[in-house]
């Protein structure tokens, strides 16, 4: 974890630019963040645009941050190209999903790379299973499928309750489009981390459950 790779300084390169252009210009950061009222006009650029802008330098920093320490895992196992398709069909699914929970809220609007960086960050435990993330508030390694199914269980909680002003429906999104794309490009992982696969879907199993009773 924590190598620099080129297709990773690329990226952290593009969404600094683009983050930078955002903070110091409104109508650039108004007319490429999310917002269901312009993607519902036709404006799908902002799917995958919303996905390079950021609030702020922290929010910047947090997400590029978690970005270079797992980068190098799914890069070493997939490659460049899989990498690449991960945190792309991540970004997209992220938004996807919270087109769909937010379709009529016409004002709804979002920017970041936490879908992204999400897909990215669960497609790094389906691979590397065992390794172990340190969290700033805990000073133990926490077991990443623990965390990676923890983190999902409170995404469903924070989208169900709107829990502050954090897009848990594109975190949600992206994890799951990282954790899919992964299998389709690694079927290798339900031979030999199937109890892994198993776990961490659980809590898609429980979105789907709660969206079907209509508590979501």
């Amino acid at each position: 974890m924590g190598k620099l790779d080129l297709i990773t300084i690329i990226i952290i390169v593009a969404n600094v630019l683009i983050s930078l252009k955002g903070f110091n210009d409104f109508s650039f950061f108004e007319k490429y963040k999310f917002n269901i009222g312009g993607v519902r006009r036709g404006e799908q650029i902002r799917l995958f645009s919303s996905g390079f802008l950021h609030v702020d330098m922290p929010h910047l920093f947090l997400n590029m941050f978690t970005l270079y320490f797992f980068a190098s895992v799914v890069i070493n196992y997939l490659g460049v190209f899989g990498f690449t398709v991960i945190y792309l069909g991540s970004l997209l699914l992220g938004n996807l999903l919270s087109l769909y929970f937010h379709k009529n809220e016409y004002h709804y609007s979002a920017v970041g790379a936490s879908g992204a960086v999400m897909g990215i960050l669960y497609s790094a435990i389906l691979l590397q299973p065992d390794m172990s993330l340190y969290m700033f508030f805990i000073p133990i390694p926490i077991p990443a499928y623990i965390f990676g199914i923890g983190y999902l269980l409170y995404s469903i909680y924070g989208m169900k309750n709107s829990i502050g002003n954090i897009g848990h429906d594109a975190h949600f999104g992206g994890a799951v489009g990282g954790y899919i794309i992964t299998l389709i490009l690694a079927t290798w992982l339900f031979t030999e981390h199937l109890l892994m696969v198993l776990l961490l879907a659980i809590p898609i199993i429980v979105l789907f459950v709660l969206r079907k009773l209509g508590k979501m």
